[in-house]
């Protein structure tokens, strides 16, 4: 772009700004403005900042993996940071994004809380933001265009129900809670979710909760411990599969069966999940999907051509016993 349609775009966004447009509206990221306004960008044209969690669980990885080739099926060009976990590093990530000027920024956040100072600069900055996966809990919910993703608390809600009917006839029920990571919208909403469902009876009992940061490592070393402190324990109730399988490695070094001696429920349906409630080693899992990527790029078709997209989107997901688990494997994408 040379030197006199960049003073022109710059003219246009201050005037754009004294009027008062809303963060969906054309600004120093572009939007859906192109050209002094004359129409939407053209799509080869139109730059995308992604700032993802970081690469801690097979769903994750397969999150990244259908995000990145939807977006270059679409020939959009997408600037990809990994966060690792931290949400300084997402902060930084969006804010560098901001100062390079995309068209847009999406992103899973880390946790739900502290982003309503990065979300007003890219505000201000006139770049639409689409999250996904994971919510965040501003006020302000002119902060983001949509949120794509899952209903955590209606996969908690579903987890619960299938430990209600499976242990109908028992009298007690002790259970172990493998928490995803503190303060992030799944760990909290599937948590809720699960609480608000066993909550109804009495005989079931949460004897330990504790975070295993949605690894398989970090499942394995809690598994481990709290399975010391209550060896009499009915059902591990894990946040995702990853932590699931890390505690079927824990139950069976403790000499138990898991899915027999310990029963495990867990939540995404990924490959290795599905492996292990095929095998009868998990014996039931909510299905949480990560292919959200042809859903990200239409959303951002949909912006670019000046229309408007629901504020929350939500994925349709199923649920897995074995029998399903062992059909459905031969044919699953992630």
């Amino acid at each position: 772009m040379n030197k006199k349609l960049i003073s022109v775009a710059a003219v246009g966004a201050l005037l754009i700004g004294l009027a008062g447009c809303a963060s969906g509206g054309a600004g120093a990221g572009g939007g859906a403005e192109t050209d002094g306004g004359s129409g939407p960008k053209p799509i080869e044209d139109l730059v995308v900042g992604f700032a993802q969690v970081g690469a801690e669980s097979g769903w994750r990885t397969a999150n990244t993996t259908d995000i990145q080739s939807a977006f270059e099926e679409a020939g959009i060009e997408l600037k990809f940071s990994d966060a690792q976990q931290k949400q300084e590093n997402q902060i930084k990530a969006i804010r560098s994004y901001i100062q390079q000027q995309v068209d847009y920024i999406a992103f899973s956040p880390v946790v739900e809380s502290g982003w309503d100072a990065v979300l007003n600069e890219a505000k201000a900055a006139g770049i639409p933001v689409i999250l996904t996966d994971r919510a965040v809990d501003s006020a302000d919910d002119s902060l983001y265009e949509s949120f794509l993703g899952s209903d955590f608390v209606v996969e908690g809600q579903k987890a619960g129900d299938w430990v209600v009917e499976e242990f109908a006839d028992a009298d007690s029920v002790k259970i172990i809670q493998l928490e995803g990571t503190t303060g992030s919208a799944p760990a909290i909403d599937r948590a809720e979710g699960f609480a608000e469902v066993i909550g109804e009876d009495p005989k079931f009992e949460v004897v330990a909760s504790q975070t295993g940061d949605f690894t398989r490592a970090g499942g394995k070393q809690v598994m481990e411990a709290l399975l010391k402190s209550n060896p009499d324990v009915d059902l591990v109730y894990a946040h995702n599969d990853d932590m699931g399988l890390g505690a079927i490695e824990a139950i069976e070094a403790a000499g138990l069966v898991p899915g027999q001696d310990i029963k495990i429920v867990t939540i995404d349906a990924v490959k290795d999940g599905m492996q292990a409630l095929a095998d009868g080693k998990i014996n039931f899992i909510v299905e949480c999907s990560p292919l959200l990527g042809a859903q990200l790029v239409d959303i951002i078709k949909t912006l670019n051509e000046g229309g408007s997209v629901d504020k929350r989107i939500i994925t349709e997901e199923t649920t897995f016993t074995q029998e399903q688990a062992v059909e459905a494997l031969p044919d699953r994408q992630y």
